[in-house]
């Protein structure tokens, strides 16, 4: 049937696979309620904040934020997991690929899983001790939209939109601790990032959509329907348009522009492939913006180096 993904193609959330099958067992639960395994996530996370500093113009004299950052996105994305699966522990049981998360299945205790978040947000703080005044307050806001996420598919059709602002928030962090402010050149990228991250995440989300649907769960490619690849590419044009209105108020120059030219063709080739049918090839054009964000990446250090 169209929109089905067969159960041997489901990938699951939580997988014994390369060091995760070394890792004794508690361990490896604790590794895998962070998703260590899966490091998709921490990059995605990751790109904005190393954008943030690049477009600011830091790479020469505050490079090390970039290092401390990728420490963040770590323990950060980990804490995010964490949180996201104590108040998803009940629906996790009830999709395939989610039923063997290590608090799902019962692998981790609630008191433990607890106590695990604990510990990460204590890395957290110490990079957050590395930042400036203003870094740390605008670092800081971004808890409560962080908390509040694993409850946005409860209540609207997109959560996916919230969890723009969420793994977009690091390109604020990044500028602000550069330039010790936030102006609207930022502003546009990080609303950029937002309408990209709503992209591929709805690619993402094509995997779950018949469980969605069956425990009644909201998501943006449920919403989209028949129109995902319109939808995911009207996102990400919408988000290169912003990139370079930022690019722009940074350095008006056409050739600030032309920075943008690979991501939007790695962008490009992401629809123009796409099979919204299959869940499995959504997850692969999913996981290829780790690239577009390296892209994306490049293309702030060399507008930001040059502004």
């Amino acid at each position: 049937m169209a929109g089905t993904t067969p159960d041997t193609e489901i990938v699951p959330d939580s997988e014994y696979k390369g060091l995760m099958a070394h890792l004794p067992p508690q361990l490896r639960n604790f590794a895998l309620v962070t998703r260590l395994d899966r490091p998709i996530g921490w990059w995605l996370l990751f790109w904005p904040c190393a954008w943030g500093v690049a477009l600011a113009g830091g790479m020469a004299d505050h490079w090390h934020l970039i290092f401390w950052m990728l420490l963040g996105a770590i323990a950060m994305r980990g804490a995010g997991c964490v949180i996201n699966d104590i108040v998803d522990r009940d629906l996790d049981r009830q999709v395939e690929r989610t039923r063997n998360r290590p608090l799902a299945s019962g692998a981790v205790s609630l008191t433990r899983a607890w106590i695990w978040l604990a510990l990460l947000m204590l890395v957290g703080l110490v990079v957050l001790l590395q930042l400036n005044l203003t870094a740390q307050i605008v670092a800081l806001i971004s808890i409560a939209p962080v908390a509040a996420y694993p409850f946005m598919k409860r209540i609207t059709w997109w959560p996916q939109a919230w969890l723009g602002m969420v793994f977009s928030w690091g390109a604020l962090v990044g500028w602000a601790a550069v330039q010790g402010a936030l102006n609207l050149p930022i502003l546009l990228v990080y609303a950029g990032a937002i309408s990209w991250v709503i992209g591929y995440d709805t690619l993402y989300a094509l995997q779950d959509r018949e469980d969605d649907a069956l425990v009644g769960i909201k998501s943006s490619a449920r919403a989209m329907g028949a129109h995902v690849r319109g939808g995911v590419a009207l996102c990400y044009a919408v988000a290169v348009a912003l990139w370079g209105a930022g690019f722009w108020m940074v350095r008006p120059d056409p050739l600030a522009l032309l920075a943008l030219v690979p991501v939007a063709l790695h962008l490009c080739w992401q629809i123009a492939t796409l099979k919204p049918d299959d869940g499995l090839d959504g997850l692969i054009k999913f996981r290829a913006n780790r690239f577009a964000g390296f892209l994306m990446f490049l293309a702030c250090a060399a507008v930001g180096s040059a502004g």
